[in-house]
């Protein structure tokens, strides 16, 4: 007998520790249903969304790369932060078989950064790599925290056009990604009362992927370095940041945070977060 389901779907998907989430927390509530992972080419989004649509037992889907972007015209419905964002993450069937698309993203990334964020600081700069979904969604989440953005892509293009679009009222700036590779002897100012981060929003340095390139001399004292790949967990990224005497956020963190609002959606729940710590030890097992 079949069961209500939700998954997840990108391409590549192997990787995704989204099932071992939300598996772990319909578990821990006693919810009989499941979450998989299911693997979905850019030309197959369509079909798969329209074979989704029609079976009442499917609860939602999230949304990795690359289709965050590409998903958002199959969809008749765009929500809040999604709209502003301009990338999905999250889609479920909503009232009328409307199919609704958000984001969970945002509010992800910003958990871990919560209790620093509610303090005040005289000046607020996030260095953010990378220039897709993901990184759509940080640079909103952090402009809306009153941060002035350092964009930087292989792009740099691409990286202003998205800023102009995402924040076309501040000072920010946009920047070739290789800045970032060489060292620089810049001195940077006394950074008491100021809030710096450092993000790799890209795949780069992920499984599979090539390495990503950053020098730490381009990271002001008392930076936070926060890496959303996921797979490794300990990336060179934030090894490299640790040596350097860098406090470090693992892409876990932003991963159970979104999926968390997720599941809300998916199965009409809260999840369990109490249980955070022993998830971490499945997931990194």
């Amino acid at each position: 007998m079949s069961k209500p389901y939700a998954e997840v779907i990108g391409d590549p998907i192997a990787q995704s520790k989204s099932p071992a989430i939300h598996n772990f927390w319909l578990g821990k509530l006693g919810i009989d249903a499941e979450y998989r992972a299911c693997h979905v080419t850019r030309d197959g989004l369509a079909d798969y969304l329209a074979e989704r649509r029609a079976d009442p037992d499917w609860h939602g889907s999230n949304v990795t790369m690359p289709h965050k972007q590409a998903v958002m015209p199959l969809l008749e419905r765009i929500e809040a932060p999604a709209d502003a964002i301009g990338a999905v993450n999250t889609i479920y069937p909503a009232s009328g078989g409307a199919l609704a698309g958000t984001n969970t993203d945002a509010n992800g990334f910003l958990e871990p950064l919560r209790d620093q964020l509610s303090g005040e600081h005289y000046f607020r700069m996030a260095r953010i790599l990378g220039t897709g979904g993901a990184a759509r969604a940080i640079v909103t989440a952090l402009v809306g925290h009153g941060f002035t953005i350092v964009l930087a892509g292989r792009n740099p293009d691409k990286a202003r056009v998205l800023l102009d679009e995402l924040a076309p009222d501040g000072e920010h700036h946009a920047i070739d990604l290789a800045h970032f590779a060489d060292p620089t002897d810049f001195a940077f100012d006394d950074r008491e009362g100021c809030c710096d981060l450092i993000v790799n929003a890209s795949p780069l340095g992920m499984r599979g992927q090539p390495p990503l390139q950053f020098d730490w001399s381009h990271a002001p004292p008392g930076a936070i370095a926060y890496d959303i790949v996921t797979d490794p967990l300990e990336t060179e990224f934030l090894r490299n940041a640790r040596d350097a005497g860098h406090r470090t956020i693992d892409g876990l963190s932003m991963l159970i945070g979104q999926a968390a609002h997720a599941f809300e959606l998916f199965f009409g729940e809260r999840p369990p977060r109490d249980c955070d710590a022993e998830l971490r030890e499945i997931i990194t097992q």
